[in-house]
């Protein structure tokens, strides 16, 4: 592809060192905005690639017209400044932070005897927010927890000095029922109520032994002082205090000020669970979408994921743990990978909280826009297995031949991405004696596409066989044959280990376990060998019957099958009249069945 002058300008003073880079269109509109560690390398690669795997990039690289940048000092520099200009510009091709609503905060307002309550709504006067809380119920417990601890206003009023010693005010109900001690009217000094919203701030950060330390130091002061009544007060507090924590607490105290993340990730998007730790207890948990829009790694993501949750919940966390390695180094906090214990027990609660997000979120679109849903499914399947189309056909084959006796097989259909059971078929195997799996495959998958070639029946997208590289190999002599090489996909899957074999290539390839392609090629499979093995013991049963029909005296084979067609069993054709048998058959072979089993 033939770049302008300008470009390549810009590409050849482009320096070798950490920066952002923004792209902009001929009408000058920000399309992208992107951090490296070289802003030479990164920029470079862009236009000298020969061809961008994503489709998406290489539509974003031909809108290019110009390109700017910012130099900085270090890769974690251009990183924040990559996640501030984002959340600024919010360019159509950067990896965008889904939202569906605006979760609440707890708010300490920035005001004389602050207020504290719960909000939507983000004011920058000075006050100070904790959150989001993606679990409203965790907020109120925790608001209702302090109001318990703490008696602090509700009230608007303004309580500046002034007015109180204007007596502008009277006490409310919440005063007399003991929710507020009065600051209104001079009955509460400021001091102590901003000791209680110091301790306070330490309880919504989870700092609990911080607070009941202090607590107890007061109430052994109070003792002392033989103030009983007042240390009675704290020692309540301190009950209630410890009651929360023993319920919060669900790992091993040590760890303290960390930060978890876990992620898991699908074709269209990245799932980030964050989890605030405290002393051994998960204070805050929050599970956020990230859409790509290029061909971002989950590593990219989850660096760009660790700023912007950071940088939203006010994390000063100096340990962070994650599931894979990042390369950005933040100072003065450690990340690793934990590999034992209650910390990797932590790290696999966060990946299974964003894997239940990631599910949830596939059932909500199933729901609510099913074709959405269907076009994803089939779009991860196609790009998994890089097959030149959407699969919206596939079938998959399957045989059984229990102990060697009545080789059977089955075709199953799935129509985007769903069974299609009025399609399945049975296969008795005609062609091959005594146990060949291979050599039936072979048979099979002839005589399915063979058929659809005569009817000129639509042929599927993708086929799929369930068995390792001698049955696929079967297979495709038999598409050899049909001349449908190469027209149509085709694939095995080998049970023990969930290899994925394509045609002429040793080497499989693994799906992802959580991944929507090996959930269908299983369910595939699945129903493939189900319905085989239920037709092929429907055959043993019912050549079962037949052989014990055709013992009766004067009853052949195509006696006995008319029997058993018609009564369906041979319970029903033991209780027989005669006048019901010879609706069947002559009247000297239903004397002769009747005699049978009425003798």
């Amino acid at each position: 592809m033939e770049f302008s002058k300008h470009i390549k300008d810009i590409l050849q003073r482009l320096p070798d060192k950490p920066g952002v880079y923004q792209y902009y269109d001929s009408e000058g509109t920000l399309l992208y905005i992107g951090k490296a560690k070289s802003l030479k390398k990164r920029v470079s690669s862009y236009f000298t690639k020969i061809k961008h795997e994503n489709g998406k990039t290489r539509i974003l690289v031909r809108k290019i017209v110009d390109i700017k940048f910012i130099i900085v000092d270090t890769e974690l520099d251009a990183l924040l400044l990559e996640n501030n200009l984002i959340k600024q510009y919010q360019p159509r091709y950067n990896i965008a932070l889904k939202d569906d609503k605006t979760y609440p905060s707890i708010v300490i307002k920035n005001e004389r005897f602050p207020r504290i309550y719960a909000t939507r709504q983000i004011i920058q006067d000075g006050s100070e927010y904790f959150g989001p809380y993606a679990s409203v119920k965790s907020m109120h417990t925790l608001l209702e927890l302090i109001k318990k601890l703490y008696p602090i206003r509700s009230c608007t009023y303004q309580l500046s000095e002034s007015n109180i010693k204007a007596e502008k005010f009277k006490v409310c109900l919440e005063y007399h029922i003991g929710n507020c001690l009065g600051p209104c009217v001079g009955h509460f000094n400021e001091e102590e109520y901003n000791q209680n919203v110091e301790s306070i701030r330490h309880i919504i950060r989870g700092n609990h032994n911080d607070v009941i330390k202090y607590l107890k130091d007061r109430m052994h002061g109070f003792a002392s002082e033989l103030a009983f009544e007042k240390a009675a007060s704290l020692k309540n507090r301190i009950e209630i205090l410890e009651k929360f924590q023993a319920k919060s607490t669900i790992v091993h105290p040590s760890i303290h000020n960390t930060d978890v993340f876990g992620i898991v990730s699908d074709k269209k998007s990245s799932f980030v669970n964050y989890m605030r730790i405290m002393n051994g207890m998960i204070i805050q948990g929050f599970t956020s979408e990230f859409k790509h829009r290029l061909d971002e790694t989950e590593q990219e993501v989850l660096e760009y994921a660790i700023i912007a949750m950071r940088d939203r919940f006010n994390s000063n966390a100096n340990e962070i743990f994650v599931p894979i390695n990042i390369s950005i180094e933040i100072p003065g906090v450690k990340a690793h990978i934990p590999q034992r214990g209650d910390k990797k027990k932590l790290l696999e609660l966060s990946i299974r909280n964003a894997n239940f997000f990631m599910r949830d979120k596939q059932k909500q679109l199933e729901l609510t826009d099913p074709e959405a849903h269907t076009t994803r499914t089939l779009e991860a399947i196609r790009d998994d297995l890089r097959l030149s189309e959407l699969p919206i056909q596939i079938e998959c084959f399957d045989n059984s031949n229990i102990q060697g006796t009545h080789p059977a097989s089955a075709c199953v259909v799935f129509k985007d991405a769903k069974p299609a059971k009025s399609e399945y078929r049975t296969f008795n195997i005609k062609t091959v004696e005594g146990p060949n799996d291979f050599a039936s495959m072979k048979e099979v998958v002839y005589r399915r596409y063979k058929r659809l070639q005569d009817e000129h029946l639509p042929m599927p997208q993708l086929i799929i066989i369930d068995g390792g590289k001698g049955q696929l190999s079967s297979a495709v002599e038999a598409l050899e044959e049909l001349n449908l090489r190469g027209q149509i996909a085709i694939i095995g899957i080998a049970k023990r280990l969930e290899e994925i074999y394509f045609p002429g290539d040793s080497i499989p390839l693994y799906l992802d376990k959580r991944s929507s392609t090996l959930r269908v090629i299983q369910h595939l499979r699945n129903e493939a060998h189900r319905f085989s093995l239920s037709h092929h013991r429907n055959r043993r049963s019912k050549n079962a019957y037949r052989s014990s029909l055709t013992d009766i005296a004067g009853v052949g084979q195509q006696s006995a099958e008319k029997l058993l067609n018609a009564f369906k069993s041979l319970d029903e054709i033991e209780v027989a009249t005669i006048e019901q048998l010879t609706k069947v058959v002559n009247l000297k072979i239903a004397q002769s069945v009747y005699k049978h089993y009425n003798s």
